[in-house]
């Protein structure tokens, strides 16, 4: 029975231990996360609301706030989250506290009655008198053994109480920094909201005045995705191109994967073991556009198809390579600004919306190399490039690929 129930105690302090450790590190996890969603709301800031020169259109001005009422919600989300970690975490440790102090009440009034039984029994006349009163040898022994484990065991009541003082000082600091915490969040929180709510109301006023204009501004989309798709297609076109003269070139007939030299099968499993660790295409930016379909920020009942991720950031910004590789094509197609697809082994990376261009068709670039500058759209004042990635001629999601995006 007394195996059993050690093993129980042992057990749920175990379990004790897992979870408080599992707590603190969903807490770091929350904590990384909220900071960097600071962070970006404060680069949001810097990169499409800093500058009073450019005058924004209205559609430009809406799909700029949904950017930052995106991450908002999303610092509320994750603020919220911590909050509710706190708030567990402080229930826990006052119940911890109310339990310590009951265990410290009985640690003192055992240890007080020892204290009043050994002076009942101090002098040493009376010990001698239990000694010599023994009625054999081996009794006498015995009770000598006693008498030095009853001293043992005062010395551990007193080692076990100071111990035990020790934890629950321990313990009302800590629930005194969790309150602390708990306290800047939720007025941190409060104020993210408030401003969550005035923002969401600037926009609601500026769809409004663009409700008049929804029709044409559906076409207007429409053109653009159809621009865009054309794009899509001739990118297409050009990896399928270069699959077919690869494997061409190695004799093989595969329609849809590149056939690898071993030096290429290197870098393109170099590539995949950096799979969301690449570097981002910017210094600096954040990601307005993310990849797949989704409606539109603006005209809500229309749809957009993203190949890729489009990321905003500051004028005369350099576009980088996220891996090494070789370049693959650099396409000029009318209407739009050049873009420039890289091969790594089996793997293309695509940059989109380039103002200017550092490198050519066959040139090898570096990791994080320069190869052009963003254009920069002076009727809209935004400043963007279009990233995308390939795994032969299947399109993948960057944030998968790309670090923290």
């Amino acid at each position: 029975m007394n195996r059993r129930l050690l093993f129980l105690v042992l057990f749920w302090i175990g379990v004790g231990m897992a979870y408080s450790q599992s707590t603190t590190k969903r807490q770091q996890e929350l904590e990384a996360q909220r900071i960097r969603l600071n962070n970006e709301i404060k680069q949001i800031n810097e990169l499409l609301f800093s500058s009073k020169k450019t005058r924004k259109n209205v559609v430009t001005e809406v799909e700029d706030l949904q950017v930052k009422l995106s991450v908002r919600e999303e610092l509320i989300k994750v603020t919220n989250a911590q909050v509710n970690l706190l708030t567990r975490k402080i229930t826990l440790n006052e119940r911890n506290i109310t339990e310590q102090r009951k265990e410290l009440e009985t640690l003192k009034e055992d240890y007080a009655k020892m204290i009043r039984n050994s002076y009942a029994s101090k002098s040493l006349q009376n010990r001698l008198m239990f000694l010599f009163s023994s009625e054999s040898f081996l009794q006498a022994y015995k009770r000598i053994q006693y008498l030095k484990q009853y001293t043992q065991y005062r010395r551990k009541q007193g080692v076990a109480i100071a111990e035990k003082t020790q934890l629950l000082q321990e313990l009302n600091k800590t629930l005194i920094e969790e309150k602390s915490k708990k306290v800047v969040l939720v007025k941190e929180n409060k104020a993210v909201q408030e401003q969550l709510k005035k923002e969401r109301k600037d926009q609601e006023n500026l769809i409004q005045s663009l409700k008049r204009k929804e029709r044409s501004l559906a076409t207007q989309i429409s053109k653009k995705e159809k621009e865009a798709r054309a794009i899509d297609q001739e990118i297409d076109r050009l990896i399928r191109e270069a699959i077919a003269a690869s494997n061409k070139a190695a004799g093989k007939t595969a329609k849809n994967t590149f056939e690898l030299t071993p030096e290429a099968r290197l870098i393109a499993a170099n590539f995949e073991a950096n799979k969301g660790r690449l570097p981002w295409p910017l210094e600096k930016g954040i990601v307005v556009q993310g990849f797949g379909r989704q409606r539109h920020p603006v005209v809500k009942t229309t749809t957009i198809q993203s190949n890729g991720v489009t990321i905003a950031t500051a004028p005369a910004s350099q576009v980088r390579a996220v891996f090494e590789g070789e370049v693959m094509s650099v396409v000029t197609f009318k209407g739009s600004n050049p873009s420039v697809l890289i091969r790594h082994g089996n793997y293309i990376t695509v940059y989109k919306n380039l103002g200017k261009l550092y490198v050519k068709k066959g040139d090898k670039v570096k990791s994080k190399e320069a190869i052009g500058e963003v254009f920069t759209n002076q009727q809209t004042g935004k400043t963007e490039i279009q990233f995308s990635i390939f795994n032969n001629v299947k399109v993948l999601n960057p944030k998968g690929w790309i670090y923290q995006m």
